[in-house]
């Protein structure tokens, strides 16, 4: 903690109590100021880096399959610093036995004194730092000018190679060093000597945590945690469709694809990236789990390595005496931070060094090379590649005091049959390792989206500029973030329920910015009606929802966009208009009144298991919306079944019928309410009573 902010807090706890006027409004506070640097401090646990990119992608994607109980330590730890954090409220309430200064004027100079440490304390902090910095690389910069420079794999490989890709998890590649680390891994480290081994291999911003490294190695572009919600990925169904990626290229060539990971695939939208970009098999936690492999094979985060590599090589000969070829991957997991795991085959390792994560160092140094030398010795090993990589650096662990000092470098494998062994210290990056792959397959072909094949450096590429810098790597960030969308970005259309944006599909409700050069500006999604209420655009902005959020009484179709521009010239599209395409660089009608305010869906309550037949409705608000709205019931498919337009009652508590006719059992019936985005709607009664004949179950 920086001596400033540290010596700003201890003040700010002083003038807490240093006068009754305020003092619990100085407490709350000061708790938030510390609940926030508590958060702070336990995002830095597991990021290394505090909130970066890598946090806002994960909170946009939900942490469902991580493995938190790992992480229990520095859970209890946070849990400690909440705890301290809130000790300003008490401490307001022992004021009184504690020498303070009375009076108006005293009471007021302990306030401005107050708000002045508060604001160094908060410029001091590394909430402040990361907020500048996140403001930075989310910052409009025009991609165009570096578009020249993305380059998707095509044409045909001279002579195609089975590939075995082993990515290491956090397996950097200074746990080889022999002074920090003696005979800690002798099994890679001999294989390095055998193979084209790539020294200064970076993480530039973009590609520092698993899902970001694989998508760098395998498309030569940074994954971004975008402006707006582009990374809200519950709400879209392509993951960078824009992007073509290696395993894409490989499938065109006639190879197949396999991918083996031991942790759950939805985490991070792992497993919808490996789909949608070429991999015809992704085998994850939930796939050797339904093949009934024993529990004690499993940590909190999936498969132990053991178990996953011994599958790695049994698949590898399959796909090999299948005489296609193919793509293996497969992606370790029991070197994870903070302590790792130790499976099964590698318990006699236990106590190798003082901290946990040096037996799982040495286990997967054991286990991977294990791999290797299976492979090379195999009736196959003439006709394969093989990479093996980290997908990124440590984060914090049990050896970060040792690394910390250390020059921190990924690792980069490869060994090719007949392919004299070489140490190349070449200034790269995880975004050439796809482009170095490609060269080796055939020399023809040096590039990757920006990486560029590290055997020919060339003078162009991201990882250049990245090394130049943050400002140099901004086009780079910009067009990979417009990779989220790709095509055609000016005409909007609904298909199947969801908007089209380029080759994109959205759920809305969504809010779609553009520049004045047309370009895409930002896609928000959450809390897109109050965004679309308040501000106004900068140059076109549409909104997309069902019409009952613009509609009154009579609906003009089931989906609507409302298109506004700088002016306040506005048109709303409905039904066919929508699902032929609308291009919101046509000129938009001239404003005759104030800009509609697009209503929300609001929640109301649900019922369940109900069976075909007649049902009435019936609910009480406990307060009344100012304004008439639409009420619906909607089906579990999202079929609305009924729907109704509501006047607000004249003050006074009533009671709204609305009547349901069910065709078919339905398991869910949401109710919900269509208001004005400032409002509510608090029920104090729902029920619903079935009126024809028959029962309900």
């Amino acid at each position: 903690m920086p001596l400033i902010l540290l010596i700003s807090l201890l003040l700010l706890g002083c003038l807490v109590v240093a006068a009754d006027r305020l003092a619990w409004v100085r407490a709350g506070l000061l708790s938030l100021l510390l609940l926030a640097l508590s958060a702070w401090w336990l995002v830095d646990q597991l990021s290394g880096d505090g909130i970066n990119a890598a946090t806002l992608y994960h909170l946009q994607t939900g942490l469902e399959g991580a493995g938190v109980a790992g992480f229990s330590g520095v859970l209890w730890r946070f849990a400690g610093l909440v705890l301290l954090s809130l000790l300003p409220l008490p401490l307001a309430a022992m004021r009184r036995r504690l020498p303070r200064l009375r009076g108006p004027r005293a009471g007021a100079g302990v306030s401005a004194a107050f708000a002045g440490v508060l604001a160094v304390a908060v410029v001091a902090s590394p909430l402040y730092r990361d907020a500048l910095r996140l403001q930075r690389q989310m910052a409009p910069v025009d991609g165009r000018g570096v578009a020249t420079e993305y380059r998707p794999p095509t044409g045909a490989i001279a002579r195609p190679k089975n590939i075995v890709w082993i990515y290491g998890e956090s397996l950097e590649r200074t746990y080889l060093d022999q002074e920090a680390f003696p005979g800690l891994m002798p099994g890679i480290s001999s294989l390095v000597r055998q193979g084209l081994d790539f020294r200064d291999i970076a993480s530039p911003q973009g590609t520092g945590w698993t899902i970001a490294g694989i998508v760098a190695s395998m498309c030569g572009v940074p994954l971004t945690a975008a402006r707006g919600d582009e990374n809200s990925l519950g709400r879209m169904r392509e993951f960078l469709p824009g992007a073509r990626c290696l395993p894409e290229y490989l499938a065109d060539q006639g190879y197949r694809n396999v991918f083996l990971g031991g942790a759950d695939s939805n985490f991070a939208a792992k497993g919808q990236f490996l789909r949608q970009h070429g991999f015809h098999e992704v085998r994850d936690r939930s796939h050797y789990l339904e093949a009934g492999i024993d529990p004690r094979h499993f940590s909190n985060w999936g498969l132990h390595d053991d178990v996953l590599l011994d599958d790695a090589f049994d698949t590898f000969m399959e796909l090999s005496a299948s005489g296609q070829p193919f793509l293996l991957s497969t992606l370790t997991m029991d070197t994870h931070h903070p302590a790792g795991h130790l499976p099964v085959a590698c318990q006699d390792l236990r106590g190798t060094g003082e901290v946990g994560l040096v037996d799982a160092l040495a286990c997967s140094d054991r286990l991977v090379s294990r791999l290797v030398e299976r492979i090379r010795t195999s009736p196959y090993a003439a006709d394969t590649v093989i990479v093996l990589a980290s997908d990124h650096l440590a984060m914090p662990n049990d050896l970060t005091h040792v690394l910390r000092d250390m020059r921190r470098e990924n690792l980069l494998l490869f060994l090719v049959p007949g392919m004299p062994a070489r140490e190349l210290s070449v200034p790269g990056s995880t975004l050439d390792t796809g482009a170095t792959l490609l060269s080796l397959l055939d020399p023809a072909h040096d590039a990757l989206g920006f990486g560029r094949s590290l055997l020919a450096p060339a003078a162009d590429g991201a990882t250049r500029a990245a090394l130049a810098g943050d400002e140099a790597f901004a086009p780079y960030l910009a067009f990979a973030r417009s990779l989220w969308t790709g095509g055609d970005v000016r005409t909007l259309r609904i298909e199947d329920g969801q908007l089209r944006i380029g080759l994109q599909h959205v759920t809305p409700p969504v809010m779609v910015e553009y520049d004045p050069d047309w370009g895409l500006q930002a896609i928000t999604m959450e809390d897109a009606p109050r965004q679309f209420g308040i501000d106004d655009p900068a140059n076109v902005r549409a909104y997309v929802d069902r019409c009952t959020a613009f509609d009154d009484d009579t609906l003009r179709g089931e989906w609507c966009a409302l298109l506004v521009d700088a002016d306040n010239n506005m048109k709303l599209f409905a039904g066919e208009d929508l699902r032929e395409g609308v291009r919101v660089d046509a000129p938009l009608e001239a404003a005759t009144g104030p800009r509609p305010r697009p209503r929300r869906a609001i929640w109301l309550g649900a019922e369940s298991s109900l069976v075909a037949g007649e049902y009435l409705l019936r609910l009480r608000p406990r307060e009344w919306p100012s304004h008439p709205f639409w009420l619906e019931a909607v089906a579990s498919d999202g079929r609305v079944v009924a729907r109704e337009w509501i006047q607000p009652g004249n003050g006074k508590p009533s009671t709204i019928r609305l009547r349901i006719g069910l065709d078919e059992r339905i398991d869910d019936l949401e109710i919900r309410a269509w208001l004005d985005w400032a409002e509510y709607m608090e029920l104090s009664s729902l029920a619903m009573v079935r009126t024809g004949s028959g029962s309900r179950s």
